[in-house]
């Protein structure tokens, strides 16, 4: 069952604005979300003055190289999920690297930016941090699925953006993915903010939503088009979730379930080569599509 659409396509920005957006990024950093709360609307205000006063050459959009963020889910003590035979942190790195290869042989136009190339514990909050510091205009989380026992029928490809609204296994997978969080000293200080019920949260994903949601939602329909079209895998359609890693963000991002480790035919398939090109090559086809619809946003 696809989901198509889930937000609407309005009050949105035009893209080409990348000089603008670039400093947005530097404005709702996840390290600065705490002295917000208390200066929201001195914030606020700021950006929609930025709105009126920027001149136009801001608008004007040279020839560039696009960067994203490949990010493999997990590493290190962090196993992610794990079927009868596999760990997602294996299988999801290797698909990583592969999507990497593909970007660097044929997307002249693409740098592509690992968060870890082995096998290698990155905390949680470091994974944004890095894609935020490369101002990189594209971040995708590559991971795998998984449900409780009882449960082994279900299978297939699922793509998150950012939301607010938890229901049903979309909040089993933000619980899931969210819970490497416990991993980290400090735990607690750390991530104590993330919390997308609270009003101050809400309302500042209000402001990125305007800046990024509607790009999030065209890379993940994207992905998963790739996926049904062209490398035969059931797509369970395009969802969202209260994501740290995409919570963030300051950019366009998209967290991927390749497929269900705890379905035993779909964790036979992920686990072979074939299989992983086949999803590997859906995920580049998708991202040098994406870059190439920018280009005519952005000329």
């Amino acid at each position: 069952m696809r989901a198509m659409n889930i937000f609407p396509f309005e009050n949105t920005l035009n893209f080409g604005f990348s000089e603008f957006l670039r400093f947005l990024r530097k404005v709702i950093s996840i390290d600065r979300f705490m002295r917000i709360k208390q200066n929201f609307y001195l914030v606020s205000l700021a950006l929609l003055t930025l709105f009126s006063v920027l001149s136009p050459k801001l608008y004007a959009q040279e020839s560039k190289t696009y960067k994203v963020v490949i990010d493999p889910g997990h590493g290190g003590k962090d196993w992610g999920t794990r079927g009868a035979k596999v760990k997602e942190k294996d299988i999801v790195l290797s698909v990583s690297k592969k999507v990497g290869e593909y970007l660097n042989t044929y997307a002249d136009d693409i740098e592509v930016i690992f968060t870890r190339k082995e096998d290698k514990f990155i905390e949680l909050d470091q994974r944004p941090v890095l894609a935020n510091q490369a101002e990189a205009d594209l971040f995708v989380s590559i991971h795998a699925n998984a449900m409780p026992k009882g449960n082994s029928h279900i299978y297939g490809t699922e793509t998150y953006v950012m939301g607010t609204k938890n229901e049903g296994r979309n909040f089993e997978v933000a619980k899931r993915e969210n819970s490497v969080i416990t991993l980290e000293d400090n735990y607690e200080e750390k991530y104590q903010g993330f919390d997308p019920e609270s009003p101050e949260v809400s309302i500042m994903f209000e402001i990125m939503q305007e800046a990024y949601q509607e790009n999030s939602i065209r890379i993940a329909q994207n992905i998963e088009d790739q996926f049904s079209k062209r490398a035969g895998r059931r797509s369970l359609g395009v969802k969202q979730s209260s994501l740290w890693v995409l919570w963030n963000t300051a950019m366009p991002s998209v967290l991927v379930e390749i497929g269900y480790l705890s379905n035993p035919k779909e964790e036979n398939e992920l686990s072979t080569s074939e299989v992983q090109e086949y999803i590997a090559s859906a995920i580049f086809r998708a991202i040098r599509d994406y870059f190439e619809y920018q280009k005519t946003i952005d000329n």
